[in-house]
């Protein structure tokens, strides 16, 4: 497979379940916004990857035509129901080309993106059932950033690399194409559950411990 995992983003209300994961022993890098999506975010960097606690800040923006398309506005209000809360970020692998790991897409240009870069989003961006995928052709690992745009990569549970993702889709039926072939690529695991959630392994889950957080954050960290 050329590409590798970048982030995984999930859909909370504004600025929740931060202080859930500083409470576990995780270290919080910069907040960051979108300004044309309408959406803002508070991130965890790991060595390889990274995890982002996404919002809706301007839902005006984020129903406009420049990001409509996206269907962020729809995922954001309809979790905890129909949509997948989930998002799956890829990027080159390194030695690797440029292409996405799904062979059908589309460019997003956001305003927040100087040009020529692009955001090559699956095909499956309309299914709101399964988790949206993306990739990103100019992104690198965190570890891998100059030293002074390089975020905090150290944790107080000693995490350093995300080394297993996979999602529990709550519907039945037939997946996408796209998300058919990030999963024979083994990019991602999926498996079916009643509800939508998402686990996270780190380092090689050598030490078997694992934390939840309920309603909060649909989500489990395993080490």
């Amino acid at each position: 497979m050329i590409a590798e995992l970048d982030h995984i983003f999930v859909l909370t209300v504004a600025g929740a379940a931060a202080a859930e994961l500083a409470g576990v022993g995780l270290t919080e890098g910069s907040p960051n916004a979108h300004p044309g999506q309408g959406t803002a975010c508070r991130r965890f960097f790991f060595g390889n990857a990274y995890l982002e606690l996404l919002w809706v800040s301007d839902p005006a923006e984020a129903r406009a035509a420049a990001a409509r398309a996206t269907r962020l506005w729809e995922r954001w209000s309809g979790r905890g129901g129909e949509a997948c809360p989930f998002g799956v970020a890829f990027r080159p692998r390194e030695g690797g080309g440029v292409e996405p790991p799904f062979a059908r897409y589309w460019e997003y240009r956001p305003a927040y993106l100087p040009a020529p870069l692009c955001i090559q989003m699956a095909e499956n961006s309309d299914v709101l059932t399964e988790p949206m995928l993306f990739h990103l052709p100019f992104a690198k690992r965190p570890d891998a950033q100059p030293v002074g745009k390089r975020q905090p990569l150290e944790h107080g549970l000693g995490l350093r690399d995300v080394t297993r993702v996979e999602v529990v889709l709550a519907h039945g039926g037939a997946w996408s194409e796209s998300l058919e072939e990030v999963a024979r690529g083994s990019l991602i695991g999926m498996k079916r559950g009643v509800r939508y959630g998402l686990e996270i392994g780190f380092d090689g889950e050598t030490r078997g411990k694992c934390a939840e957080f309920g309603e909060v954050l649909p989500m489990r960290l395993c080490w």
